[in-house]
């Protein structure tokens, strides 16, 4: 092989590792949903009251799947819904988290995902009305879960009455829906934090549990405690 033959081989080898590392670094290290930061100005450690509002919603028609039931959270700075399950909030703080739930019910696998714990007394108020348990084998009125097992966390998230016409457009911003309110403080120990929806449903997947439910940005996702 000729000599410019080598250093033109050289070169095309180069740039296809550079292609390559730069599809790696777009595509896997900065792709994905956008990080909603709550609390921006917070002192770390001082349970300072930090204010979340999430949407649980039975279609997502945002993104290349439309029909995945998908969470929303909504930018404290410019008020806009973002297709994201992506979050950080200050360590130490006290959060209080709003979820509109607007999809409707589905029966939970196992009661435990009924009952309410990791908050601050155990409680949410769905609607105005505190509870501390959801029976969804008893009547239809659970639609999601929000569910962080590193802190001991569910809720399960209210669904509208069994013949209420569903929100078609994502994000929805009218029709009927659940009010979801509860409180829990912050670990005061900065890390990642897993959340994720505890009901199958990933319509069409094996079990349920299969695509918006393992995917970050539909049914799962992580919060971040940052100081």
């Amino acid at each position: 092989m000729s000599l410019p033959l080598r250093i033109v081989t050289l070169v095309v080898a180069f740039l296809a590792v550079v292609a390559l590392a730069l599809f790696v670094i777009l595509h896997y290290l900065l792709g994905g949903p956008p990080r909603v930061a709550f609390g921006s100005g917070v002192a770390p450690d001082t349970g300072a009251t930090v204010h979340v509002m999430l949407q649980e919603d039975p279609q997502n028609t945002v993104s290349t799947h439309p029909d995945w039931v998908s969470y929303f959270i909504q930018d404290p700075k410019t008020g806009k819904w973002v297709h994201t399950t992506l979050f950080s909030v200050p360590a130490g703080s006290k959060i209080d988290v709003t979820v509109l739930g607007y999809d409707g019910c589905t029966p939970l696998r196992n009661p435990f995902w009924g009952k309410i714990t990791g908050t601050i007394g155990d409680v949410s108020v769905i609607d105005g009305k505190p509870m501390s348990v959801l029976n969804s084998w008893s009547g239809c009125n659970v639609a999601h879960t929000f569910s962080m097992p590193g802190i001991g966390l569910n809720v399960p998230i209210g669904s509208p009455p069994l013949t209420a016409t569903l929100c078609g457009t994502s994000p929805c911003t009218s029709g009927p829906h659940t009010v979801n309110q509860f409180s829990f403080y912050s670990p005061r120990t900065p890390g990642q934090y897993f959340w994720q929806c505890r009901i199958p449903c990933g319509g069409g997947f094996i079990d349920g549990f299969g695509g918006p439910m393992q995917t970050i940005g539909f049914m799962t996702g992580n919060m971040d405690v940052v100081n």
